[in-house]
């Protein structure tokens, strides 16, 4: 017996805007709030009834097996097709048809934080006869993103590049529901992008494109502020999440991390298991993986900081990424976007650096 609906999760992007912490990890892997990212995607794709999801992998596609197995432990079904080269949006959309056997799918981007309510957009999908559906939100300034006008309806009539004078506040927020049959159309074996081949051809032809506006929580978690910024509205109850139980104020501690009675954990910190935060630290806004450890006296703002790395005493992080196993010794200095790679060991000196290192 078939599903009515399916879900596809996109998950097979390199994250190179995130490294060096993507080297050793798929993007939709990293820690975030207590779960790898893609754990509170698949939570709301649960809590939302469907439980037959595909995985689209490429980049360390083992990864997602080995963590997630058959999807059991969250209640889901889950299958898993690779993509032997990159294929893009809608190339990754074809390469999984053969696994798709509902007729209604819901797709996502697995790099996307939001709180739309799923089941809004099926009740759009399936109300309005589309043939393909598009999950629209609107923010305050649209022109960092492609713009999509819809009229009086809701059907979609266009997809705009980057402007500075943009048309419409609404923009593409990445996740889709399409008939099964659209996606048996799009050319197989290559490289096809949605937004520039897909939806214009589709509209091209008269076809409907219908458009589920709305202006819940919405964040692109493919840059370190982004990623940053979202575990923290999780932590702090602004993005919803089943995965994360309740908000938990200005920071959550995982389990077995040690942190001394007088540092100071504010703006959605996350310490992850067996952390170590040391006396008279201050984390602001800090992501810091498991094992990782921030000396007496530092100052960790806006960071991540990566698996069992060590930042030194007094030393002062800022907007920085800091590598797995990188060591960034005693008084120096990390801002305006830093990023220290994996096993990269700063002496003891308080030079400043805003630079790759």
């Amino acid at each position: 017996m078939t599903s009515p609906v399916q879900a596809l999760v996109l998950v097979g992007g390199k994250g190179t805007r995130l490294r060096p912490l993507t080297l050793s990890a798929p993007k939709p892997m990293l820690p975030t709030a207590g779960a790898p990212f893609l754990t509170h995607l698949l939570s709301r794709i649960r809590e939302a009834g469907i439980t037959d999801v595909v995985l689209g992998t490429s980049y360390q596609a083992q990864v997602f097996a080995d963590h997630y197995g058959d999807g059991a432990d969250l209640g889901l079904n889950l299958t898993y097709v690779t993509e032997d080269v990159p294929l893009g949006t809608g190339g990754g959309i074809r390469n999984v048809y053969d696994a798709l056997t509902a007729d209604t799918v819901l797709v996502f981007n697995g790099d996307v934080l939001g709180g739309t309510d799923i089941r809004d957009v099926l009740d759009t999908h399936q109300k309005s006869g589309a043939e393909v559906t598009l999950h629209l939100v609107r923010v305050g300034d649209p022109r960092a993103f492609g713009c999509v006008p819809t009229d009086a309806d809701g059907r979609v009539t266009a997809f705009l590049e980057k402007t500075q004078d943009p048309p419409t506040n609404q923009i593409n927020a990445g996740t889709y529901v399409f008939n099964r049959s659209v996606i048996g159309e799009i050319p197989a074996g290559r490289a096809v992008s949605v937004e520039r081949e897909v939806f214009p051809s589709l509209l091209a032809q008269g076809r409907h494109i219908h458009a589920h506006v709305d202006d819940a929580y919405w964040r692109d978690m493919g840059t370190p502020e982004d990623f940053v910024r979202g575990s923290a509205d999780l932590v702090r109850g602004i993005a919803p999440s089943p995965a994360v139980a309740k908000p938990c104020g200005e920071s959550l501690v995982l389990e077995g991390a040690q942190v001394a009675a007088d540092a100071v954990l504010i703006g959605g910190t996350v310490v992850g298991r067996g952390a170590r935060i040391g006396s008279g630290a201050r984390l602001d806004g800090a992501v810091v993986f498991d094992g990782a450890g921030v000396e007496a006296g530092a100052v960790v703002e806006r960071s991540i900081i990566g698996f069992d790395a060590v930042i030194g005493s007094h030393a002062l992080v800022r907007d920085t990424v800091v590598g797995d196993g990188a060591k960034v010794g005693a008084r120096c200095e990390l801002l305006r976007g830093a990023r220290v790679w994996p096993g990269v060991e700063l002496p003891d000196n308080g030079i400043r650096f805003s630079t790759d290192v």
